[in-house]
């Protein structure tokens, strides 16, 4: 059983930073690419930041310059440092891993249940 597990959300004012962090455990053979996704009320779930096996790194324009993504393979964790925030920065955040299990032929997208964070005004 694969699980992601997020911690760091909260309640922030505006200008304010928060530390998201997300663990992979379980029987997994290989991560392929962990990142960040958020999902404002009634709005769609969409990429905040990626990170793949080489480094490589993928911003949402509207965190360009605030956020950072940084991971640590050998630990199967992702931690997103979020600065300067704003009011439009509130929504629930989900850990995203692109893994393989152990006894799979696949990888496939894995999600985290989620961490709320509230930048208020």
């Amino acid at each position: 059983q694969v699980q992601l597990v997020e911690s760091g959300g909260g309640l922030v004012q505006a200008g304010g930073s928060l530390r998201l962090s997300c663990a992979a455990s379980g029987s997994i053979f290989g991560i392929n690419v962990m990142g960040w996704y958020r999902q404002a009320p009634g709005k769609e779930r969409t990429l905040v930041a990626t990170i793949s096996n080489s480094g490589s790194l993928n911003y949402a324009d509207s965190v360009k310059g605030r956020f950072t993504i940084s991971r640590d393979i050998a630990k199967g964790t992702v931690t997103l440092q979020m600065n300067s925030l704003k009011p439009d920065d509130t929504a629930v955040y989900y850990c995203n891993a692109v893994l393989r299990p152990l006894l799979g032929t696949y990888a496939a997208n894995y999600w985290g249940q989620g961490t709320q964070v509230t930048v208020s005004s």
